[in-house]
């Protein structure tokens, strides 16, 4: 279009229109649109850089709803579909990884609790947390990240990063939970899967030592412990915590940051798209605002 446009003469593009069946305010009104349309991307790709700076795998999505009051301030008219194919063009989409490392052993003497949380309704928060361990690599081998999250407000409440599987990594990551406890009048359940952490005498002391109901899944599947899983694989996929990092303090000095960031800054579908520190301190009924797609589609969301 630009090209007719600088080779033509205002006489000869007139022909031109009449031929097509157009007029030459037409043609300009079309030419200006394409420009118009082509700096709004520019502008648009330009937010997406920024926000992906501290959150590289964001999904499109959750990415449209935070860019929301910024495409109104530019007065950009862009869906979520429009801002899906701009990403797709740009290969900035992303794609959920798999999990490769197996952290739990549940073959041990220790006892094995019953699943509490099975038709539980989660309605406020304090009401479960949920526990589950996740690998880091380092140039020197595997560390192993330690997390507690609330049910509710998807709050990771917390966390601990240490060298082996030791049971010490998980009672650290819990008393750092239980020194940050909000709402200590309400009753609290402990879920997680089977292994001999969360089996074993001293954090099942703890647990009791604070009236907390002890709470685990009962047939190995991931399904019973989803939303632990849910939040290490935003850990893993958004914040790149599958990197291999140099050392330990590089890993530690990143999983700081990403979970600053996940608590502080990230909108949760499931909490009406507040952050999950908003969702915890506010007294709320959370609506489902997520939806079931394709598990073979990118951008999988929640």
């Amino acid at each position: 279009m630009s090209f007719i446009k600088e080779h033509y003469s205002p006489q000869s593009l007139e022909g031109l229109c009449r031929l097509f069946g157009k007029t030459r305010q037409a043609f300009y009104d079309t030419n200006w649109r394409e420009e118009k349309q082509t700096m709004e991307n520019e502008i648009v790709l330009q937010e997406v850089s920024r926000i992906k700076s501290s959150q590289p795998r964001i999904g499109g999505r959750k990415l449209h709803y935070m860019m929301s009051d910024f495409l109104n301030v530019h007065q950009i008219k862009m869906g979520g579909d429009q801002l899906f194919d701009l990403l797709s063009v740009h290969g900035l989409l992303v794609r959920k990884r798999k999990r490769r490392v197996s952290t739990t052993n549940s073959y041990h003497r220790f006892r094995k609790y019953p699943n509490l949380v099975r038709s539980l309704e989660i309605v406020r928060p304090e009401q479960l947390w949920v526990s589950d361990i996740t690998y880091i690599a380092t140039a020197h081998g595997f560390c192993y990240l330690s997390l507690i999250t609330d049910a509710f407000s998807k709050l990771i409440v917390g966390y601990n990063l240490e060298n082996t599987l030791a049971t010490e990594g998980c009672i650290k990551a819990l008393q750092m939970a239980l020194q940050g406890r909000k709402y200590r009048k309400y009753s609290l359940i402990h879920h997680s899967d089977r292994g001999i952490q969360y089996c074993s005498n001293e954090y099942v002391q703890l647990l009791q030592e604070q009236l907390i109901n002890i709470s685990m899944t009962e047939k190995g599947d991931p399904y019973e412990n989803a939303i632990a899983e849910r939040v290490n694989g935003i850990l893993k996929d958004e914040f790149t915590l599958y990197n291999q990092f140099a050392s330990y303090e590089q890993a530690k000095l990143k999983i700081d940051q990403s979970i600053a960031i996940y608590n502080t800054e990230r909108p949760h579908a499931s909490c009406n798209y507040l952050t999950p520190l908003q969702a915890h301190n506010e007294d709320i009924k959370l609506i489902k605002r997520w939806k079931n797609y394709s598990k073979n589609k990118t951008d999988d969301e929640q």
